[in-house]
């Protein structure tokens, strides 16, 4: 959907595409492997959903009317789908029985850590991305983040208590 949505104001090559997710801090909030942007943009092509033209060297790539169907289709699904957010550290927690209690204790403080500086970064990387001429509202993306960093953080924190008292695990 994101590549699709970055051709919606025209038609780009495949750096080009990448330059603007980039842009967009897109690796805050999306899982998008941008070493794999030129398959994604071939397949796409292949159906029918972009079209490919050769321009002496590089492939600009246009959304297809097709393309533009689909990519309605997915915006309207996606804010209607609720999904679990699917973290790793949630396997982890299932295993956390494993740990000492002190390393327990110091693996969630260290996670804390690490979130309070994913939020501390959350309005650098705003400002960044104001620099490099992102829209706005895509700073909702971060905002969105740092609130579930928040909500991990709030969860951590209570956790070290429980633990503290052997309440957990």
């Amino acid at each position: 959907m994101l590549i699709l949505g970055v051709l919606l104001d025209g038609p780009l090559h495949g750096y080009e595409v990448r330059k603007r997710l980039e842009s967009w801090g897109t690796q805050y909030w999306a899982n998008v492997a941008y070493g794999s942007i030129y398959h994604a943009l071939a397949k796409m092509a292949g159906e029918g959903l972009l079209e490919a033209e050769d321009t002496g060297g590089k492939t600009v790539y246009g959304l297809t009317e097709d393309g533009r169907r689909e990519f309605d289709r997915l915006l309207v699904s996606y804010w209607e789908e609720v999904k679990p957010i699917i973290d790793p550290f949630q396997v982890a927690l299932t295993f956390m029985d494993r740990l000492s209690k002190g390393d327990l204790l110091s693996l969630i403080r260290t996670r804390a850590d690490y979130l309070r500086l994913g939020i501390d970064g959350a309005e650098r990387v705003i400002q960044a991305k104001h620099r490099n001429g992102a829209p706005r509202h895509i700073d909702e993306c971060i905002r969105l983040t740092s609130e579930q960093f928040r909500a991990q953080l709030a969860w951590l924190e209570a956790a070290v208590e429980r633990v503290e008292k052997d309440q957990l695990p």
